[in-house]
């Protein structure tokens, strides 16, 4: 079944804006993809019918709003394949869902453990591990990676020992576009008694996630990489583990008891919920996964990888352009380099043509020096990309070298 994107795009209002008279091409769903209308409409129907605060008022705005809310939560348990709903916390996206995982194991490492990230990291998943590990005494190690941006998984296994207490990863770099293969290196760690954590931001929207088949202890990602607000994100993680992880935050809704002198935690999921929670985020990030749910998932991932390899493919005939990230497995990003270019030049050229992509270290700059760049351009596909937007980047990356010449 193929996808028609041309009626996909009739979905998201923001396509149709024009930039200085040309029409808008999104090639920046890395950072953040846009909405669809059924998440717009989503969020002003909870703040035009029921806006109200979740589980404390005894009237019909509060109940509507918590049951709202609360199948929120059921949505995104389904949507990840998790065991009981109680294991889906609420966050404001992936950084902070690995700070709250940070935060409660630096609470429990001691001197000599090893926390293990890549060197394909987000900073959102190593400066994180690395100040946990500096307020623990404990040691980061780094798993590298090869010339095709890909993990050495020998390394990794030679990295894992007793001492590791978590290995971190991403599902997918959003630097490089590489898909790891979290599945088995989730067990290679789980045989030497590590908790895992995925890093899902970039993966969330790209396939099935299921985090029971991946065998994780955590995976945490962002609304905003799939269809759905920004400051919305959950963490998953095995009831096992998190029924007494140290808590994060401590106020309202998290409480089972206080006094004046000492508190009690409640019950998962709101011991690691403290305050108002982002109600009208949930409802929308809820509305992403059904209006996604509602496509075809092969048919999104055929069109996803035909967009990069006509990118790779013009690419490869490009004159003076290179590819940052060749992995075998990998989703639809491409990293480049434009001789004689700063990437920044060619982000300001193409935006002037339309056109919205990436520039910078990508918050990954320890990759960046490891490479020798100051950063790359970024170009990101998303399902309501066309194989005309591809030809026109390079259309813009004619003229940009041109220009820049």
């Amino acid at each position: 079944m193929s996808l028609d994107v041309a009626a996909l795009r009739q979905q998201f209002p923001i396509l149709s804006r024009q930039i200085d008279g040309k029409p808008l091409i999104y090639l920046d769903n890395a950072a953040t993809t846009q909405k669809p209308q059924a998440v717009l409409d989503a969020i002003i129907d909870y703040y035009t019918t029921c806006n109200a605060n979740v589980h404390r008022g005894a009237h019909q705005l509060s109940d509507e709003a918590t049951r709202r809310y609360e199948q929120a939560r059921d949505t995104v348990a389904r949507f990840i394949n998790a065991s009981v709903r109680e294991e889906v916390i609420w966050t404001r996206g992936t950084t902070e869902a690995i700070n709250l995982v940070a935060n409660g194991l630096a609470q429990r490492l001691q001197h000599g453990d090893e926390v293990m990230v890549t060197e394909m990291e987000h900073h959102a998943n190593l400066v994180t591990w690395q100040q946990a590990c500096k307020r623990a005494g404990a040691t980061l190690k780094v798993v590298p990676i090869n010339a095709r941006g890909e993990l050495d998984e020998v390394e990794f296994a030679n990295l894992l020992g007793p001492a590791t207490r978590l290995v971190a990863m991403p599902h997918v770099s959003n630097a490089l576009g590489t898909v790891n293969p979290v599945k088995t290196l989730t067990a290679k760690a789980k045989e030497v008694g590590a908790w895992v954590l995925i890093d899902g931001a970039q993966g969330i929207a790209h396939g099935d996630v299921d985090v029971q088949a991946i065998g994780c202890d955590f995976y945490a990602f962002s609304g905003h990489k799939m269809f759905g607000p920004t400051g919305i994100g959950a963490l998953w993680g095995k009831r096992s583990v998190l029924a007494d992880w140290p808590v994060w935050l401590v106020g309202g809704e998290m409480i089972q008891e206080v006094t004046y002198q000492d508190a009690t935690w409640g019950e998962l999921p709101n011991r690691l919920e403290a305050g108002t929670p982002d109600i009208a985020g949930a409802i929308g990030l809820a509305a992403a996964i059904d209006w996604f749910d509602s496509l075809d998932k092969q048919a999104i991932q055929t069109h996803e990888k035909a967009l990069l390899a006509s990118a790779h493919a013009q690419a490869e005939e490009f004159d003076g352009l290179q590819i940052i990230g060749t992995a075998r497995n990998k989703i639809g990003v491409m990293s480049f380099m434009l001789d004689g270019a700063h990437p920044a030049d060619v982000g300001f050229i193409l935006d002037r043509q339309g056109i919205a992509i990436r520039t910078g270290d990508n918050c990954a700059q320890p990759l960046m020096n490891k490479l020798g760049i100051p950063g790359t351009a970024r170009a990101s596909f998303s399902i309501y990309n066309t194989m005309d937007e591809v030809d026109a980047l390079f259309s813009a990356l004619g003229k940009a070298r041109t220009m820049l010449a």
